[in-house]
């Protein structure tokens, strides 16, 4: 099994390995992840300007390991067509530093990495962990990476599968469930500050707290319940007999993280 891994958070950036040293019991990974901070920018494909894209020394010795002077949508294309010649069973993006919840996928970039690889029709997880107070844990994400990873190559997911996970700030034996959610509703009260350089004015778009709107069955519900939630896309749910696959997937996933608390 070959697995693509990338994230938006840049290439060394700590979850992004995290994530690659759980998956990589599953199958062979090849990593290619933006050179840099690369957040929020979406689905986006550098169309107007030429790629550059070099092999790097990974943290993990013996993963291929590539950075990419683009976008995560970027490092998914070229891995797919130049690195791995087509030949990929998973596309998985994360560990994202802090949830994407709600209307965040719209312009995630960790979830448009797994876009990306959904529309080459390969089955694609975008993982994120929530943050609390600065601080943020990979244990529980990475653990659930492995083990979509594994239901992948069993062929338990569908091969158009599509999933935005996210994991709330706990220990896996903290963990109260795993459910299967809609996008729930999260907005910014965003402001603009303004300065000017000494030539010409600037503008900053800050980003406010969130507010959140809960509603029964929604990511945003699950994880403030202590739940991990795991998001079908694009839309909402499939079809019946999927719904009831996917429900049983988090019933056995959810079993599995609490029979094993201390797997690293």
């Amino acid at each position: 099994m070959k697995i693509l891994a990338c994230n938006d958070d840049g290439i060394f950036a700590p979850g992004l390995w995290a994530l690659v040293e759980a998956v990589r019991e599953v199958g062979e990974v090849i990593v290619v992840a933006p050179d840099r901070e690369q957040s929020a920018v979406g689905t986006s494909v550098t169309l107007h300007h030429p790629l550059r894209m070099k092999q790097v020394d990974p943290p993990l010795r013996g993963v291929e390991t590539y950075s990419v002077e683009g976008t995560p949508g970027d490092c998914i294309i070229l891995g797919i067509k130049m690195l791995a010649r087509g030949n990929v069973d998973l596309v998985i993006s994360g560990i994202n530093e802090g949830m994407n919840l709600g209307n965040d996928v719209f312009i995630s970039g960790t979830v448009g990495a797994a876009l990306q690889g959904y529309f080459y029709e390969i089955p694609a997880i975008a993982i994120s962990a929530a943050l609390h107070k600065g601080q943020i844990r990979f244990d529980a994400a990475a653990r659930v990476g492995a083990m979509l990873a594994r239901k992948v190559k069993e062929k338990v997911l569908h091969p158009r599968s599509l999933l935005n996970v996210n994991v709330p700030y706990l220990a896996p034996e903290e963990i109260e469930g795993i459910e299967l959610t809609r996008p729930g509703r999260r907005s910014y009260r965003d402001e603009i500050q303004k300065g000017n350089d000494g030539k010409r004015d600037y503008y900053w778009i800050v980003r406010g707290e969130p507010v959140w709107e809960e509603r029964e069955g929604t990511d945003i519900t699950a994880v403030r319940r202590r739940r991990i939630s795991v998001t079908p896309l694009p839309g909402n749910l499939p079809g019946s007999e999927r719904v009831t696959l996917l429900k049983d997937l988090c019933r056995a996933l959810f079993d599995e993280i609490r029979s094993q608390p201390n797997r690293s």
